[in-house]
């Protein structure tokens, strides 16, 4: 599996990578500019946003805080974000609009729940799109066994979403789906986890089961990707 679900012992330092990074893009700078600034070395820098330390140096974090003209308490409190799902179809989207989203969303990890994850879309085949997420400090996993089969999609495209459904819900029964589905639950209760799969309207799309039975395992709530 292309990448393993974090524990909670690393989700401050995630959350605090992604928005060190997020209010330096949102400055214009370079990581060279605010290392300069911040008076730390380049590579520091780096393994803060990479997520590569998970308990960063008070002192660097500071820093980091002074050159960015935030306060710690306000950089530390912004990585305090609620857990949850989103639900995600990536239809009609580019790759940088919807990273974009994941990022606006505080997004920790995105859950690929296709069971072929390609895509003739630029950028949300399995190795891009893995990519494209850590470069922005979003982990992410595929979980072959939450995916629909080819012989049941043809029932969320031509109106009868209920067979499909319900045939889905047989699938969610195999051993492997269940050992996903208890991944995709411990993360939830974690930190936030956007589920992806193609189409824009969870309606027409197996993923919707997959959010509701997390729901009737724990209290969550499931929002939508804009």
């Amino acid at each position: 599996m292309a990448g393993q679900l974090s524990t909670n012992s690393t989700d401050h330092a995630h959350a605090l990578a992604r928005q060190v990074r997020k209010l330096r893009e949102t400055r214009g700078w370079s990581r060279e500019h605010l290392a300069i600034e911040a008076g730390i070395s380049l590579s520091t820098l780096a393994r803060l946003e990479s997520q590569s330390v998970a308990q960063p140096g008070f002192f660097t974090v500071g820093a980091v805080a002074e050159a960015l003209n935030v306060s710690l308490d306000d950089l530390f409190r912004s990585t305090r974000t609620n857990p949850g799902l989103w639900s995600a179809g990536y239809e009609g989207r580019d790759i940088d609009s919807f990273v974009a989203s994941l990022l606006d969303h505080g997004i920790d990890m995105v859950a690929d729940v296709r069971l072929t994850p390609i895509s003739r879309k630029p950028g949300f085949s399995k190795s891009r799109l893995g990519e494209a997420l850590s470069q922005a400090g979003i982990q992410y996993t595929h979980l072959r066994a939450l995916g629909n089969p080819k012989d049941n999609r043809a029932p969320f495209w031509d109106g009868r979403v209920n067979v499909g459904q319900a045939r889905f819900r047989d699938i969610l029964r195999s051993a492997e789906a269940q050992s996903d589905l208890n991944r995709l639950t411990e993360q939830a209760v974690q930190s936030r986890v956007a589920v992806l799969c193609f189409e824009k309207d969870e309606e027409r799309c197996h993923r919707k089961v997959v959010l509701d039975t997390v729901r009737e395992r724990i209290v969550v709530e499931v929002q939508s990707l804009s």
